[in-house]
């Protein structure tokens, strides 16, 4: 009797090394890869933080995105971008899956539910990007710390927010929002002073928060 083939789960894939597959851990401030580097492998975040910056021709730098648990990031390399256009680092301790990009193709092409999911991700990262953009061009820098502060600990995800989010510096949240870091520390503060967040250490942000988003 022949026996059954157990069917695809994508997450069980994504949670196991195999074939073009391994998982590394990486520390706080650790680079995943360089911008300029060869785009030759599509990851996924296990656990932890990971942060996206670009440094311009004049060296100056910008975070263009902070992705946590369940994220993907280096797509690029699936259509058919040859180099990395920014900087992937570690923002806490976390563990990465790294998946050639042969592998990712031949996953792709042959596994429906692991199309689906990336599908679905990127999606999700286009509405994201766009809610950036806009969030940038009509919002005040108070409301826009306020909504980096909730995605950084995952409000509006899938799954229980996590209150405690890594520590990140107020020079990183400045570069984040777009203002000075003067500006962050005065909001913090506020932030604080109103209950909406608590930092000893730690950083944990309460869902009171989205009341400085929601108040016109």
């Amino acid at each position: 009797m022949k026996a059954k083939r157990t069917p695809f789960d994508p997450k069980t894939f994504l949670a196991k090394v195999g074939e073009g597959r391994t998982i590394s851990a990486y520390r706080k401030n650790q680079p995943i890869f360089t911008q300029g580097d060869p785009a030759n492998a599509l990851f996924y975040i296990q656990k932890g933080k990971v942060k996206l910056t670009v440094v311009s021709s004049h060296g100056k730098e910008a975070i263009v995105a902070v992705l946590g648990p369940a994220d993907f990031f280096g797509e690029g390399c699936l259509a058919g971008q040859p180099r990395r256009m920014a900087t992937a680092a570690a923002l806490s301790d976390c563990s990465v899956v790294r998946i050639e990009k042969s592998a990712a193709i031949k996953v792709i092409r042959n596994q429906p539910r692991f199309s689906e999911l990336l599908m679905s991700y990127l999606l999700s990262r286009n509405i994201r990007i766009e809610e950036d953009l806009v969030d940038r061009l009509f919002n005040s820098s108070e409301k826009r710390l306020a909504r980096i502060l909730l995605l950084l600990a995952n409000f509006g995800k899938d799954g229980k927010p996590e209150q405690v989010i890594p520590k990140v510096s107020q020079e990183t949240l400045a570069e984040m929002v777009g203002t000075t870091r003067a500006r962050v520390s005065f909001f913090m503060n506020k932030f604080r002073k109103l209950g909406f967040v608590d930092y000893d250490g730690n950083l944990e942000v309460h869902s009171s928060l989205l009341n400085v988003i929601l108040h016109d």
